[in-house]
């Protein structure tokens, strides 16, 4: 399985509270490839700017480290959020949609709106 993770997932990873979501863990530990969007780099420094987050200042290191792959965003990707139903309007969201859509990629999330979208999704919950 080729998985993406959602911003909040890799905050939690990164934080070392993803072990309390046991089954998420063996996901990741059984997952062939592992991508973080570079999106979730902007969505981390957008909420670091009006302090709900701490920005780590060796963030994308770590995330390296963690074995994952950077997905960067490409004109398909930005252009796919137009086919998008709007079941809700959170744009990072969107388009982390968008790129595992395009790129065949399952999501790994706790938000319940990827439901709701034409995109395998796994659910980590407590």
């Amino acid at each position: 399985m080729r998985l993406l993770l959602d911003t909040n997932i890799v905050i939690w990873q990164l934080e070392g509270e993803l072990n309390r979501f046991g089954a998420a863990l063996e996901t990741l530990k059984a997952a062939e490839e592992i991508f973080v969007s570079a999106i979730s780099f902007v969505e981390i420094a957008v909420k670091a700017s009006v302090g709900k987050l701490r920005l780590s200042e060796d963030l994308h290191e770590r995330v390296l480290e963690s074995g994952a792959r950077i997905l960067n965003v490409a004109p398909e990707h930005g252009l796919g959020i137009a086919e998008l139903p709007l079941h809700h309007r959170d744009p990072f969201d969107r388009l982390l949609i968008s790129q595992a859509r395009r790129e065949r990629l399952t999501i790994l999330t706790s938000d319940a709106h990827f439901a709701a979208y034409d995109v395998p999704v796994l659910f980590a919950s407590a």
